[in-house]
């Protein structure tokens, strides 16, 4: 299972998924009911929508479900000449 520290780990690994992968990757996390993945695949062959539309959407959803199950933040960049600006003469 993945260790999330942060939402930027949540998109990075999120990203690169198809959409077979991505039911595969978030089975683990309960992130959806039993019968999504049918109603997606329902909706896909009845040309209602394209793939990337619905994964993106997917996406989002279980990004937010993962972001409020382990309270995660932004990534905080610190730029590496912070620490001189810390300092006090």
């Amino acid at each position: 299972m993945v260790v999330f520290e942060d939402i930027q780990d949540i998109r990075d690994w999120l990203d690169p998924l198809d959409f077979d992968a991505f039911w595969s990757a978030i089975e683990p996390w309960a992130i959806f009911e039993g019968g999504d993945r049918a109603h997606f695949d329902q909706v896909l062959s009845r040309g209602i929508t394209d793939v990337d539309t619905v994964l993106i959407c997917l996406k989002a959803e279980a990004r937010v479900a993962l972001t409020e199950r382990f309270g995660l933040k932004e990534r905080c960049y610190v730029p590496t000449d912070a620490q001189y600006l810390r300092k006090v003469h």
